[in-house]
């Protein structure tokens, strides 16, 4: 060890929210190969909401319903603040790391508040700390922050620290110093197959549960590539593009060498045993098909089922057959919207319905089940909108339907958008993204209609339409539509989640 340094993560996670993060697991491996003893704070089975995202998507017909109990996860019923404090006077860390994004952001302020006297330097990082930084460095208990990729810039800090060295001018890193900001230029971009591999370690086996369809799985997540080359209005990932691009650092969205990835995956399937393999990529199928069978051969001897996410204009039926092969388990597609018009002028994916319909169709030839993804009440979204989304879901036959709310995320073009349009004023708070999102203040349609749509709309898709009459009812949160809702939740549950 580097005289002993040690640095602690807080994790600020939605309640329940599984899916375990790539980049603090990738963080721990890069700090750890240098000889530091790192921690981890997780709140993820923590009660700090009345009920988790997970349990509200089971409710709107989105999962199968599961018991994690099944796998040994139990909810933590302590104050999340106070065991951090313990957790900080028990490993007694050297510096303190937490990362953020915009959901947990009230939920970190609360850690930070809590620790804020302890007088162990903090730095954040993280997607909301990239495209917010003002913000973000104004906390008290915040010291410094991370713009952009941190594998270098905290190891370096941390190796500034351990010597006792002056670590004021570190690229990527925005420091106080009194009452003024220094304000650093950045580093160039990582390269994905220099970096050690992903330690799941600080998390635990327990944490890599993770339920599907009604099971729960030893889920690993593997890093196959870094960013997206597409340009949604809605997503972080452009920005992130942008901010990279002026700032000199490089191209954001690259991939790592097909070779490299195949050694890494073989490692982490004998170490940690999973009985599922989740790719983290935005858009699996974004790649040459040259690269893909290259892909497929080495991925025979992994041999683990997988899921994987991509666009269905990304689909070829040579490419869907290579993940047939391979052994693709699940797979989840980006519908967004089903109006072309509007797809196209607010959400900039630009391709057709009809390329939509006949990219699944190969998928359904092929036998993999797939989930898609569905957004409503974007700006401007009128009801006749929504079924646009509606009728479009009705000629493909997905496993699973996720319908989410449109969230404005500080950062993205469609925040800035709403902002102007008065929609949405600069201290909303996100409630709950995705499930619930941010109520804009938009003419076209309510808040209260949307929410009824987004808990009918598996209903409105699947079942014909002479019962839609009865399902509007079930729009209601009323006695009466409440009533009326619960009748088909059964009836769906019953015949789509067998």
């Amino acid at each position: 060890m580097q005289n002993n340094f040690k640095i602690l993560f807080i994790y600020p996670n939605t309640m329940m929210a599984t899916l375990v993060p790539i980049h603090l697991s990738q963080l721990s491996a890069c700090l750890k190969e240098k000889g530091f003893e790192v921690g981890l704070f997780d709140t993820t089975f923590y009660k700090t909401e009345e009920q988790s995202i997970e349990q509200k998507r089971v409710d709107l017909l989105q999962l199968k319903p599961f018991n994690l109990s099944d796998s040994g996860v139990v909810l933590n019923e302590n104050d999340v603040g106070d065991d951090l404090q313990k957790k900080v006077s028990e490993f007694k860390p050297d510096l303190i790391g937490i990362t953020l994004v915009e959901d947990t952001w009230g939920l970190a302020r609360y850690l930070l508040s809590k620790i804020k006297d302890s007088g162990i330097p903090v730095v954040a990082g993280g997607v909301f700390a990239s495209l917010n930084p003002d913000e973000v460095i104004s906390q008290e208990a915040i010291n410094m922050l991370c713009l952009g990729e941190g594998e270098e810039a905290l190891v370096e800090l941390c190796q500034k620290m351990a010597k006792g060295e002056n670590y004021s001018n570190i690229r990527n890193l925005w420091i106080k110093e009194g009452s003024e900001i220094i304000k650093n230029s950045s580093r160039p971009l990582t390269d994905l197959n220099e970096l050690p591999y992903i330690d799941y370690d600080i998390f635990g086996k327990q944490r890599l549960a993770r339920p599907m369809f009604g099971k729960v799985y030893t889920m690993i997540h593997v890093e196959m590539d870094r960013g997206c080359p597409y340009q949604c209005t809605y997503c972080a990932a452009p920005q992130l593009s942008n901010l990279f691009r002026e700032r000199g650092c490089g191209t954001y969205y690259r991939r790592k060498k097909i070779p490299r990835l195949m050694v890494e995956m073989k490692h982490l399937v004998k170490k940690y045993q999973p009985d599922y393999i989740n790719f983290n990529s935005e858009t699996f199928l974004a790649k040459p098909v040259e690269e893909l069978k290259e892909m497929a051969e080495g991925y025979k001897e992994v041999g683990v089922p997988f899921w994987c996410q991509t666009r269905p204009e990304t689909i070829t039926e040579e490419k869907i057959r290579l993940l047939k092969e391979m052994g693709c388990n699940s797979m989840n597609f980006g519908i967004e919207h089903g109006n072309e018009e509007f797809r196209k002028k607010v959400l900039k994916r630009y391709g057709s319905n009809q390329q939509i319909i006949e990219g699944i169709r190969l998928v359904e030839k092929y036998q993999i089940p797939y989930t898609v993804n569905n957004i409503i009440g974007l700006p401007d979204e009128t009801r006749e909108l929504v079924f646009d989304t509606i009728e479009l879901n009705r000629q493909i036959n997905p496993r699973t339907i996720n319908c989410h709310f449109f969230t404005p995320y500080k950062g993205t073009d469609l925040y800035r958008y709403c902002l102007e349009k008065g929609y949405l004023s600069q201290d909303a708070k996100i409630i709950q993204g995705l499930t619930d999102a941010v109520p804009l203040k938009m003419n076209s349609i309510s808040y209260e209609e949307l929410r009824g749509l987004q808990r009918t709309f598996p209903l409105y898709v699947r079942l014909p339409k002479s019962e839609w009459p009865a399902i509007k009812i079930a729009e209601k949160f009323d006695e009466e539509g409440n009533k009326v809702f619960e009748k088909y939740k059964k009836i769906y549950q019953e015949k789509y989640f067998k």
